[in-house]
């Protein structure tokens, strides 16, 4: 009776922690470096079930994380910090090579494929601020931006 009592209680929370978590992440990766490298990519698809904003991120492996803004303007490729990157409601936000990304700046040391990557971001949805923490995968330097054997992360 006590362990039926145990695994209802156990499902409740989960399903209670799910329905907080209102921005689903999935195929989390990095860029990997060679030495003396102090910057690169982190990639990712973003999902929201209600309009959002990514506010924020941050990382233990570096000085510096933001989110970023790659985009043509006229003949030249520009990059860009944001202050933030709106998430509109049930739409997926492809965080990829040549757009937006996350720039970790200032790496402790270089990431290898196959290392994983802590990273958290900062949500701000309904007038409150949630952090969710995903694991990127890195994947070697010429990795192509889709497949390639990333595990998928998919966080709630």
């Amino acid at each position: 009776m006590q362990a039926k009592l145990f695994a209802a209680a156990a499902c409740c929370a989960l399903i209670s922690t799910s329905a907080f978590a209102q921005v689903d992440i999935r195929n989390a990766w990095a860029r990997g470096t060679v030495p003396a490298q102090t910057a690169t990519g982190v990639f990712m698809t973003l999902h929201a079930h209600k309009d959002a904003r990514l506010v924020g991120v941050s990382t233990p492996v570096a000085a510096t994380a933001e989110v970023h803004e790659m985009k043509m303007e006229g003949n030249v490729m520009r990059m860009r910090a944001l202050d933030a990157l709106p998430l509109p409601k049930m739409e997926d936000v492809e965080l990829k090579p040549g757009g937006y990304h996350v720039m970790l700046l200032g790496l402790k040391a270089p990431l290898n494929a196959g290392d994983k990557v802590p990273v958290t971001l900062k949500f701000e949805q309904g007038g409150k601020l949630i952090e969710q923490r995903v694991e990127a995968e890195v994947r070697g330097l010429t990795a192509p931006a889709h497949g390639g054997g990333a595990a998928a992360n998919h966080k709630h």
